[in-house]
């Protein structure tokens, strides 16, 4: 991969943002579909959850074309998605999703047990 790493930004800052916008092409029309979502950052992968699981149309997406762009605040990134499968780093995904949203907003337990983990492994424009 000939991909340039993210250039040492302080993304610590970007993981106090509230959204994300995750873009990824449509698996049958081949168009950009963007969507408004949580997300919390680890390094520079980005971790979202999806409620509706591998039936959200940004997952399924992603497993046909796992190339993503993904703004934060006034940052760009592109990056490759995928569903987490490590049992360890779906712990991580949701343990820093709920801590990051968890104070200010209903419970969110049940979607913290139940949404699919996705990753976003970033690298900047």
């Amino acid at each position: 991969m000939n991909e340039e790493p993210v250039p040492p930004v302080d993304l610590r800052d970007l993981a106090r943002e509230d959204f994300c916008y995750l873009t990824s092409t449509g698996r049958a029309t081949g168009k950009l579909h963007t969507i408004e979502i949580w997300f919390a950052l680890n390094g520079r992968t980005l971790y979202m959850l999806s409620g509706g699981r591998d039936r959200s149309d940004w997952v399924r997406n992603i497993r046909r074309r796992p190339q993503v762009t993904v703004r934060i605040g006034e940052m760009s990134f592109r990056g490759f998605g995928r569903v987490v499968e490590n049992p360890e780093e779906d712990a991580l995904a949701r343990r820093l999703l709920l801590d990051k949203y968890r104070s200010g907003h209903r419970d969110l337990t049940k979607w913290g047990h139940t949404a699919l983990a996705v990753a976003v492994d970033v690298y900047r424009f």
